[in-house]
């Protein structure tokens, strides 16, 4: 049963208790809407962070590894970004804050703060069960983000990106979008840091994939080496409706990515893509859970990790096949690459089938560079350090590579690059 009391706040507790109280009167919102917030940190302050008792956070203890919260950030310290695909359409949340002159084509955008002044948002504040923490602390804090309505037949002739940038401090930002049916889109989700100071970032994106429609969305989180990250992206995927969800971490102290996936309409695909680049004394959890309620749906993921340091990392895959989703074809896989001997990778997969018609099956590997590969380019005089870098660029880019816009493609390689160049 996984209940836990609280007899004493800690540190991070009792700061989040604080700047909610410190706030409340100031976030958006009508009378619903504050009950909703009022009773989400409540529930909060009654379980308290979770712990390992808490089977969903096992392997990432809360309520010891989060030990402060930063203070509410201003409204002007940080600024936007380059994007990372010329051309693209942007949507920029700076600093917590939403442009309220944002645009993309003839998109229905809206902003989150309007539809949480109006009420219509009080429903959205919903939590996944007692165990969603992110959920919670979002629901708590949210103040802006946008809505996206993506009209049915659209296709996209360049990215969506939507960049949340910070220079520290609290920013809790939601992204609701709906695509109509027969849409051809690609959405560019975008976190990052512009400077080094400590940050604690919620973000929730509720996502409805319309029948038919084709899907890619990627979520690349850069924040910075003392920033939490509690980001979780909640997915309906309906019929014949095929998604290609890239995940890439490659920053922050303290992430925690989840991701909530349900395919309820007969068809549908789902194409998961997961690369971790972990270092220095950082820990970094991706947790999944994969619903396939339907008949005859598939689901492929794949998740990649390089792990340096002292870095820790999580992998929790969890894949439910309904007593109705005959035919089902799920396929999960998690590798691992531990570049170092105070390294660690925990990996959890777990299939709960309750049909009796499909193909589900999962594996994982941990492993060091493989010495034959490395004895090869050294023997053709490439330097050690040089001929490992080339390795783990090819382990992690070949899920890159998947992808088919060269565009896109190019600049995620130059993220993994950068990185590496300055982790390996």
């Amino acid at each position: 049963m996984n209940m836990q009391t609280t007899s004493r706040l800690t540190v991070a507790e009792a700061a989040l208790i604080e700047a909610f109280n410190n706030q409340f009167g100031d976030l958006p919102g009508d009378g619903a809407v504050t009950a909703t917030r009022d009773r989400l940190l409540d529930d909060l302050k009654k379980s308290g962070l979770p712990t390992r008792r808490i089977e969903a956070w096992h392997y990432t203890d809360l309520k010891t590894l989060l030990r402060d919260i930063p203070a509410v950030a201003g409204d002007a310290a940080a600024k936007q970004i380059e994007p990372l695909i010329e051309g693209s359409s942007v949507l920029s949340i700076v600093q917590g804050h939403a442009d309220p002159k944002a645009t993309a084509g003839d998109l229905g955008i809206s902003s989150y703060t309007q539809s949480l002044l109006d009420g219509s948002a009080a429903a959205a504040l919903r939590v996944l069960g007692t165990d969603d923490t992110i959920g919670s602390i979002n629901g708590s804090f949210v103040r802006d983000g946008y809505v996206v309505d993506v009209p049915a037949d659209t296709e996209f002739d360049k990215p969506l990106e939507v960049d949340i940038t910070h220079a520290g401090g609290q920013i809790h930002t939601r992204l609701p979008v709906s695509f109509g049916a027969n849409v051809k889109a690609t959405v560019i989700e975008r976190h990052q840091s512009v400077t080094g100071d400590a940050a604690l970032v919620s973000h929730v994106s509720d996502i409805t994939v319309g029948e038919g429609t084709e899907l890619t969305w990627i979520i690349l989180q850069q924040q910075g080496a003392e920033d939490t990250h509690l980001g979780q992206i909640r997915v309906d995927l309906g019929a014949n409706a095929k998604l290609k969800l890239f995940v890439i971490n490659a920053g922050g102290k303290l992430v925690r990515q989840e991701l909530h996936i349900k395919v309820t309409g007969e068809g549908a695909d789902l194409t998961l893509r997961g690369i971790n680049l972990l270092g220095g004394d950082t820990h970094t959890d991706v947790t999944m859970v994969l619903g396939h309620d339907v008949p005859h749906t598939s689901s492929t993921d794949v998740i990649r990790n390089v792990v340096f340091d002292r870095a820790r990392g999580v992998f929790q895959g969890m894949i439910r096949v309904a007593p109705d989703a005959q035919k089902t074809d799920a396929r999960m896989a998690c590798n691992t690459l531990l570049m170092s001997d105070d390294a660690e990778f925990s990996v959890k997969p777990e299939l709960e089938i309750f049909a009796d018609d499909v193909q589900c099956g999962h594996g994982a590997t941990v492993a060091d560079i493989d010495d034959n590969h490395l004895f090869y380019l050294l023997s053709r005089g490439i330097p050690d350090k040089k001929a490992r870098a080339m390795l783990v660029n090819a382990f992690v880019a070949e899920i890159v590579e998947e992808l088919e816009d060269e565009a896109l493609v190019e600049a995620l390689e130059g993220v993994i690059s950068a990185w590496l160049e300055k982790h390996a």
